[in-house]
């Protein structure tokens, strides 16, 4: 097998250009809302684990602390997400602000959507085998 073959077959590449082609267009579709895909993860990731340290939903979504902080403070400025009052120590807490949970609704929406548009080319059975793969890499 020549270089330029195994390369084309090469699954970081792959993976990365896949990854790089979704979050585009991922992103493609939040844009009208002023979102994007992290801050919808991280948004969904608020509203469906109430109460857990940022910390835990960075892991859930898996967003470095960087990409995390800066997703949490552009939200906050946005007025869709506040620090909760009642934390301990250095834990920190988030919930949505009624904005957020407005935006979060409309994001769910065009989520269902994408998903929808992103998987017609391909069928049930290839669909839940990329899933299953992606997912399998992702958590390592």
């Amino acid at each position: 097998m020549s270089m330029p073959e195994a390369l084309s077959k090469c699954l970081v590449l792959n993976t990365v250009a896949a990854a790089r082609t979704l979050l585009r267009q991922g992103d493609a579709r939040f844009k009208p809302f002023g979102a994007t895909v992290q801050q919808f993860s991280l948004l969904a990731a608020i509203r469906f684990h109430p109460g857990q340290p940022v910390m835990s939903l960075a892991q859930r979504v898996l967003l470095d602390r960087t990409s995390l902080t800066r997703n949490l403070d552009l939200l906050e400025q946005k007025g869709l997400v506040r620090r909760a009052s009642e934390t301990v120590g250095n834990v920190r807490v988030c919930e949505l602000t009624k904005s957020g949970n407005r935006l979060l609704d409309q994001l769910l929406v065009a989520w269902q959507q994408a998903q929808t548009d992103f998987s017609q080319d391909l069928s049930q059975e290839e669909a839940e085998t990329y899933l299953r793969i992606a997912k399998h890499f992702a958590n390592g």
